[in-house]
């Protein structure tokens, strides 16, 4: 185990109606007038957006809405809402929705107190200092956005999809999560987070850092508790305990404590990025198409965690490691397919012809020549990865 800083200052409040602190909250964070940001139509269409307002306005908070954040959010948007903040002399912001609409915000938060492109903060060319705080009233699980200090903007010109990532600056202060509020979300958005959920999770457990029992321990047990609660939500949208489990299931896995003292992975975010950013996929699907083909790729070059998960996980029971990731990899893919409805190639996502070539150069453009926590990958490693995504073909 390696030396480690856990820091996580999120308030969360769970459960039943939890949305009606959302005013007492956002006073708590020192905010007289707040940025409302949200997506299309599900806050307005269900009183959502109605019962916030009323809240906010209870205590003596302003608001301002900012409302069409579309999935895969781009910097357009965030320019938008940036300039509406300034006019309108916001002190915070507050999000209604999923990872996107929760990301859009976090980077306005950061842009309206920077003089310069707010881009600078994606590519690198300069580091959030301020910023203004943030609440989340979460109704799309997975990202974990609600529990992290992340976020994940596309920019249009140049199909880039970045995550900026910061230690506590553009962490939520607060995150509300009422697990009645995702009874309405269809069977193909619920798969969708639970497959990102997985995917944060075993983004920290493949690491090349060992002796990390009880971090693994944490992990395997919500990747079980995410595989057990999954078929119930999908069988039953208004099991509030299986949608309560996979909620909290999915903050966890993503505010950071699961890669505590370890190195991390995250390739197969990085792949996949590029992948929504060219052809505009749903994340959690397109890492159901990568995250397998990135773990039979590791089944016979660095088999061990792989391995590990299967039998951990998935009770297999195969002796040698690789074997044991043949297997696990196998599992994975059945439950994506069989349990989660999720597609496992680039045709069944969508994307009959992909452009590896393009998919590749952009990868490591953004990312370097080499890239990767748990096995160093180069351009050529990468290729065949996104090669194992296209169709079986008859022999």
């Amino acid at each position: 185990m390696e030396n480690f800083t856990f820091y996580s200052p999120t308030l969360y409040e769970f459960g039943r109606g939890a949305e009606e602190k959302t005013g007492m909250l956002t006073f708590l964070m020192g905010v007289k007038k707040v940025m409302i940001v949200f997506g299309k139509k599900y806050v307005k269409a269900n009183g959502l957006l109605e019962r916030v307002e009323t809240s906010l306005s209870a205590i003596g908070i302003e608001y301002v809405e900012f409302g069409g954040v579309a999935p895969n959010p781009t910097d357009d948007k965030v320019y938008e809402a940036i300039a509406l903040a300034r006019d309108k002399h916001v002190d915070g912001m507050l999000a209604i929705g999923g990872g996107s609409v929760i990301d859009t915000a976090k980077a306005v938060a950061a842009g309206v107190l920077y003089d310069g492109d707010f881009w600078d903060f994606f590519s690198g060319r300069s580091d959030v200092k301020k910023a203004l705080p943030v609440g989340v009233l979460l109704t799309i699980p997975g990202s974990g956005s609600e529990s992290s200090g992340n976020s994940v903007i596309t920019k249009r010109e140049t199909l880039q999809k970045i995550s900026l990532r910061t230690d506590s600056i553009l962490r939520p202060r607060f995150a509300i999560l009422n697990p009645e509020l995702t009874f309405t979300l269809s069977a193909w958005q619920t798969a969708c987070g639970i497959v990102d959920m997985m995917s944060h999770i075993m983004e920290r457990y493949f690491s090349p850092t060992s002796r990390v029992e009880v971090s693994d321990r944490l992990a395997e047990g919500l990747l079980l508790a995410l595989i057990n609660e999954a078929p119930k939500a999908l069988s039953d949208p208004t099991d509030y305990q299986a949608r309560a489990n996979i909620e909290w299931a999915g903050t966890l896995g993503h505010n950071g404590i699961v890669g505590c003292g370890r190195r991390e992975d995250w390739v197969s975010h990085f792949m996949e990025h590029e992948i929504s950013a060219v052809y505009g996929v749903t994340h959690g699907a397109g890492l159901a198409v990568v995250i397998p083909a990135w773990m039979a790729f590791m089944a016979h070059h660095k088999p061990s965690k792989v391995a590990q998960l299967g039998r951990r996980v998935f009770g297999v029971e195969a002796v040698d490691d690789r074997t044991a990731a043949i297997e696990a990899v196998a599992s994975l893919r059945a439950f994506f397919s069989a349990v989660l409805r999720m597609p496992l190639d680039f045709k069944a996502l969508g994307v009959a012809e992909p452009d590896i070539d393009l998919l590749v150069k952009k990868l490591h453009e953004d990312k370097g020549e080499t890239i990767g926590g748990y096995y160093r990958l180069t351009s050529k490693e990468t290729r065949q990865i996104y090669e194992l995504m296209l169709p079986a073909t008859a022999e």
